[in-house]
């Protein structure tokens, strides 16, 4: 995301906006489509916890041990992706320069790897969606007050009601938190419609199509940081070259 950081106190910049925008509804909308396509295979929701520890709760209360090292493996799954994405970038508030491009690269292998094992039947592949899952949403982090979570959007939808409550009480509004928020919701939803759409084609196997477009991100943005870091030569012109 091409903008720079100059201090802790500075007002985001109009030109930051399209890229954090773009960044964050395509990481919705990937999020969206996995959580899709893993629910036609396995009924219990990846991208988010909520629905897999309420599961979890019914199996202990009910002793159902063979969808309790299920559900499980699901929550440990999204934990450790989480644990190795908080050590890799190192940081929750957003900034060009962490490393989210090799955040985007290993979930998309590990998305590579889930797709193999669902195709064979295997339920390990839905503990490893988790894993991606985890991963990504690690990655978010805060931009100016926002909390960018783009795995779920349970928070999306309070944050934007708490906005329009303030507005109604005391009609003070920033217009570009409330459409980036609401851009992120409208994010997972398309990608829900679109995972649904592809697993009722392909199965399991449309999981592969999130698994090419992480690695496309992942690559892209190493690609851009490294040409942003690169130092450039001054050149001069024919008549400042000095004589001798």
């Amino acid at each position: 995301m091409p903008y720079q950081i100059t201090g802790a106190m500075r007002r985001p910049e109009p030109h930051e906006r399209p890229f954090v925008f773009a960044g964050a509804v395509s990481l919705a909308g990937l999020a969206g489509f996995i959580n899709v396509v893993v629910l036609g295979f396995f009924h219990v929701p990846v991208s988010h916890m909520s629905g897999a520890v309420s599961r979890l709760s019914t199996d202990v209360a009910l002793a159902n041990r063979g969808d309790l090292r299920e559900i499980l493996s699901i929550v440990l799954g999204f934990l450790a992706g989480a644990t190795f994405s908080g050590a890799l970038i190192g940081g929750r508030r957003l900034l060009p320069g962490r490393r989210y491009g090799v955040a985007l690269l290993v979930e998309g292998v590990v998305l590579a790897l889930a797709t193999m094992l669902l195709g064979r039947g295997a339920a390990a592949g839905v503990t490893l969606a988790a894993v991606a899952c985890g991963v990504q949403n690690a990655m978010a982090s805060s931009y100016y007050g926002l909390v960018l979570r783009t795995t779920h959007v349970t928070g999306i939808v309070t944050d934007l009601g708490v906005m329009i409550g303030q507005w109604l009480r005391h009609r003070r509004f920033k217009p570009w938190k409330f459409f980036l928020l609401l851009s992120i919701l409208l994010g997972f939803f398309t990608g829900g419609v679109v995972g649904a759409l592809a697993f009722a084609r392909v199965g399991v196997l449309a999981l592969g199509l999130a698994s090419a477009g992480c690695i496309f991100a992942g690559v892209a943005y190493i690609i851009w940081r490294h040409a942003k870091a690169a130092p450039t030569i001054p050149t001069l012109s024919p008549s400042r070259v000095p004589r001798r």
